[in-house]
């Protein structure tokens, strides 16, 4: 079965950097791909400097089927194209599909992974402690809050983000940034506006086009790895009153697990550290293990 997608290439009237972006490495995860159709429509050839790069669905077998994992039959060692970077040409599925990529990938001088959020999830955007190019380029893009990913702990390489796009591009000196942008399986209107001018914003930093880069107040926080979970299984409701992008303090109520038919409380999850609650489930069915909410550490106020 041939599996194909497409590449858009954007030459610009004048010589100038090369900047690659792509969306829907997960199939649910479709804001980015209509922010790329959008940027599609904004992006000034006659005024670019360099070429962009763009892939509006980077992987068509998660995306026909709305899913983020392919099914086992089709790539039972390597479900999530996430975590094979860059990939293997006689690998397995998805490293084939990410060495494919990835011939375009290392041509570039800067990298922009846009992903979507799961449940409900305050926008923001991800970057390697270690690669100093990336820092800027995600203070370019403009979200109000930025999380940084340090590559120092067990969970990090046990979840195996060492072959994330980002980390693999970053491991390459070509810096790299992964906006999350919210909800997904939606099209979030003010999300994907705001995604397109932050992509716009990358091109003015790295002065593919012209403009500079508005000054914003922006949070630095600690990606927090470790997500508050259900302890228990059952029906979790979120306290009404939380938003996510707020400050939360270490004990802070966030939901309450109950049994579906005994009405029961069976976890009462809270805050585990003071810091940013940048995304918390608004899908009631959960199991034990599942992840509630996730608090990232502050580390620079905006």
């Amino acid at each position: 079965m041939e599996i194909t997608t497409t590449v858009h290439t954007y030459r610009g009237a004048s010589d100038g950097p090369t900047l690659y972006v792509q969306a829907a490495q997960h199939g649910r995860e479709i804001n980015g791909t209509e922010v790329l159709r959008r940027f599609h429509h904004r992006i000034p050839l006659e005024s670019l400097s360099g070429t962009i790069v763009a892939v509006p669905v980077a992987n068509p077998l998660t995306f026909d089927r709305v899913s983020y994992t392919t099914p086992e039959q089709l790539d039972s060692i390597n479900p999530n194209m996430n975590r094979v970077w860059p990939g293997d040409s006689e690998g397995t599925l998805h490293q084939r599909m990410a060495a494919r990529l990835w011939a375009y990938v290392e041509g570039a001088d800067a990298v922009v992974d846009l992903h979507t959020g799961s449940p409900d999830m305050h926008p923001h955007v991800v970057f390697a402690e270690d690669e100093p190019g990336s820092r800027p380029l995600a203070e370019a893009f403009g979200t109000d809050l930025l999380l940084v990913e340090p590559a120092d702990s067990s969970e990090w390489h046990r979840r195996g983000f060492s072959g994330k796009l980002r980390v693999a591009a970053a491991d390459e000196g070509i810096p790299a940034i992964t906006p999350e942008l919210a909800f997904k399986e939606q099209i979030i209107e003010d999300v994907v506006e705001d995604a397109v001018e932050g992509l716009v914003n990358v091109c003015r930093h790295l002065e593919m086009l012209p403009g500079s880069v508005p000054e914003r107040d922006q949070t630095v926080a600690r990606n927090h790895l470790g997500q508050v979970t259900a302890d228990e299984s059952g029906l979790f409701r979120p306290d009404p009153t939380l938003e996510v992008g707020e400050a939360v303090s270490e004990g802070t109520p966030l939901g309450t697990v109950y049994h579906p038919t005994t009405y029961e409380a069976l976890h009462e999850a809270a805050a585990d550290r003071d810091g940013i609650l940048y995304a918390i489930t608004k899908e009631a069915t959960v199991t034990e293990g599942d992840q509630l909410a996730s608090v990232a550490l502050v580390r620079e106020r905006g």
